[in-house]
């Protein structure tokens, strides 16, 4: 897949979205599952699953897996002051993102705090958030950091939304 695409949730984040490139070429799908829960499906241009992301049972952790049920890594939310900051945690590195407080613009580093990835919200006000997203790894996919950003997406809206007394946000 492209190092540059681009890709939106569903306003009531179910039913399919596709993944485009700078081009506007379609590159995949992402198969959000559910209306009543957070799980996802990233699918190649051919329709088959490559990353599947999802909260576990009861959990605030957002883990990605490969479709055999291998385990890449997971998305977890940290404390910052005036900052939005998460980790995505795999079994060979840990991976730091962060944005400033009211910016919709990620950076995630590597344990050297070397880029190897920037995303950002290009819209969502008033309409189901898309994102630009660059991969400049040669160790993560672009279907992995699909997932990875999709999962910040999912851990927002669930602050946001036990922020506002469970309103739907």
């Amino acid at each position: 897949m492209d190092k540059c695409v681009y890709f939106n949730d569903n306003f009531f984040s179910s039913g399919k979205t596709d993944i485009y490139n700078e081009s506007q070429e379609k590159l995949g799908e992402i198969d959000l599952k559910s209306t009543f829960g957070s799980s996802l499906n990233v699918e190649n241009e051919k329709g088959e699953v490559v990353v599947e992301g999802s909260f576990p049972f009861f959990s605030s952790r957002w883990n990605i897996k490969k479709p055999d049920g291998n385990e890449l890594g997971e998305v977890k939310s940290s404390f910052a002051f005036f900052s939005k900051r998460y980790h995505y945690l795999t079994n060979n590195a840990a991976y730091e993102i962060e944005s400033p407080a009211f910016s919709k613009e990620y950076t995630i580093l590597d344990e050297n705090k070397a880029e190897v990835a920037t995303f950002k919200k290009v819209n969502g006000f008033f309409q189901s958030a898309a994102f630009e997203l660059k991969n400049y790894s040669d160790s993560l996919s672009t279907e992995e950091l699909i997932a990875v950003v999709m999962g910040v997406n999912a851990i927002e809206k669930r602050n946001n939304s036990s922020a506002s007394g469970g309103a739907v946000t």
